[in-house]
């Protein structure tokens, strides 16, 4: 994989899933009217150009939200919203991370705590940031969001949303992943986490799922599982498979799922392997 910058994979397969379910969850949390605190652990710069830079080094835009655009799904609609956002004409030159889907949805009741360690990174992300219309409800952290989480938690009025989604070129990632969510369910049991993984043939991220769920049911709490494949080539070092882990899911997520994930294989499938795989298990 790449050297850790968000704009490699910006707009590919993997954002297409994340950002599907983190728009669902963000929606479900904003039903009741009491605020909501949204914390990204790896923010990444917040916002990418498609056309150049790094995005264009990997072109996965063009296996990913450049493909979506010619399925006019219902299920894709909201990302779809929130990409039309940043780009002012029909084409698609820009795509937001999680940070900016966040920060356009926040109401103003609402917080987001962004944390971001990568020394070209969090500048960009300070930058982008601070010409939101909103910037006064963000907050930008320049440390790492594993060891910075803890102070978050529990969030004012106990309703929050945590995004985990570091680069996983450490290995230790995968372990401080467990560490944190462990000591976050510790903290803010009913809080909802969601955690993106790449599926890779290592050895690390084939048992990540697998330890994370241990965790999770050790604390008794239900948890949602979306994977999605879009090729199966051993020969293909490119990503080709991801998931989403999500701790305290909406009763509604399971559901959105079933319809979105066929979709999303069909539309994003590179060979005739690719796949999708939904699992949930009560508290």
């Amino acid at each position: 994989m790449f050297s850790y910058r968000h704009a490699f994979h910006a707009g590919g397969h993997a954002d297409m899933l994340k950002h599907l379910v983190l728009i669902e969850l963000i929606h479900y949390l904003q039903e009741k009217p009491g605020a909501v605190t949204f914390i990204d652990t790896h923010a990444g710069a917040g916002i990418y150009h498609l056309q150049d830079g790094f995005a264009q080094i990997s072109k996965e835009a063009q296996w990913g939200i450049e493909r979506l655009t010619t399925k006019l799904v219902p299920s894709f609609q909201n990302l779809f919203q929130q990409v039309q956002l940043e780009n002012q004409t029909e084409s698609l030159s820009i795509y937001p991370g999680s940070p900016f889907i966040l920060a356009r949805l926040l109401r103003p009741q609402d917080r987001l705590k962004l944390f971001e360690l990568h020394p070209q990174e969090i500048l960009i992300l300070q930058r982008n940031v601070a010409q939101l219309p909103n910037a006064k409800q963000i907050d930008v952290y320049a440390s790492n969001g594993f060891s910075g989480l803890k102070a978050l938690l529990p969030p004012p009025g106990r309703r929050g949303l945590v995004l985990i989604d570091p680069a996983y070129e450490d290995k230790n990632d995968y372990r401080q992943i467990e560490t944190t969510l462990a000591e976050g369910l510790q903290r803010f049991a009913t809080g909802c986490f969601a955690i993106w993984y790449p599926i890779l043939p290592r050895r690390e991220s084939i048992a990540l799922a697998a330890r994370l769920k241990k965790i999770i049911m050790s604390y008794s709490r239900p948890w949602l599982q979306a994977e999605l494949r879009v090729a199966n080539n051993p020969s293909e070092r490119r990503l080709q498979a991801s998931g989403m882990l999500v701790v305290n899911p909406p009763w509604t997520l399971n559901e959105k799922l079933k319809l979105a994930l066929p979709a999303l294989q069909e539309a994003l499938a590179q060979d005739s392997k690719a796949s999708f795989h939904l699992s949930s298990a009560e508290a």
